[in-house]
């Protein structure tokens, strides 16, 4: 996969505690990978865009020897994920100007920037976007525009779907949201009840958008990505693995990705 769904443990706690954090590196025949000590309970390894960069987490007392051979058994999965990477497509940089292509809800449109004086507005039509700026909108700021747009869209839709899921499942967040997330279309925090949608979901295909609620949900009755979990997205979202698919064959934006 490219993106992943995820969750936090059942305690709730994050594992982005930069204070506590023991950074190191780490190579294992031609990979290199970072190493952190964390204060938590298992090792995590994660495959990172756009590059497929390697990040280990490591429990603090775990020794050297066991992360190694924990990395070692997953290097088929390691490389899988970086070969994935390697093949899915990217746009390049956005610059915010006429004719660009911009996705909404899987199809491209062609950006039209029109300027004018007055509140800033988006319109969608006629396979363009078009974007209502004052003639001095710098780029970051129209691409704020754009951004909230895209946000404003997003929880329109889960605010559809949400209802009709929730009776399906007989399960239901006690919050949710959208923000921009680098290396998960969804997560889900069990203890708290609270799932996050990632703000690229807006320009993805409205079924990959379904599969990623559904999957973000189904957390909150299996935590683990288990037999039970898959029996449960197969028997309420069937084409599940096909709407997987399709999701990480869409292109991804640029970014500038950091960590």
């Amino acid at each position: 996969m490219t993106l992943s769904l995820g969750h936090k443990s059942p305690n709730g706690k994050s594992s982005s505690n930069n204070g506590s954090l023991n950074k190191s590196s780490l190579e294992i025949g031609s990979l290199e990978m970072q190493l952190l000590r964390k204060p938590i309970k298992n090792l995590h390894i994660s495959v990172l865009p756009p590059d497929g960069r390697i990040r280990v987490s490591a429990p603090e007392k775990m020794t050297d020897t066991a992360v190694r051979m924990a990395v070692i058994s997953r290097i088929p999965w390691i490389k899988k994920q970086q070969n994935d990477f390697a093949k899915q497509p990217r746009q390049s940089n956005r610059q915010m100007v006429n004719g660009e292509c911009h996705y909404l809800w899987g199809k491209r449109y062609r950006l039209d920037v029109i300027e004018r004086s007055g509140k800033h507005e988006i319109d969608v039509s006629s396979g363009k976007i078009q974007l209502h700026v004052s003639p001095t909108t710098s780029q970051e700021n129209r691409a704020l525009v754009l951004s909230e747009f895209y946000r404003q869209t997003l929880k329109e839709r889960i605010s559809r779907l949400l209802p009709h899921w929730q009776k399906e499942l007989g399960i239901a967040p006690t919050a949710w949201g959208v923000k921009k997330m680098k290396t998960k279309w969804g997560s889900c925090n069990i203890e708290a009840r609270r799932i996050w949608l990632n703000l690229e979901l807006a320009k993805m295909p409205p079924e990959c958008l379904e599969f990623v609620l559904v999957h973000e949900l189904v957390h909150l009755l299996e935590r683990k990505h288990n037999d039970r979990f898959k029996a449960l997205m197969g028997t309420h979202l069937p084409d599940w693995r096909e709407r997987r698919d399709r999701l990480n064959q869409m292109p991804l934006a640029h970014n500038n990705w950091s960590y």
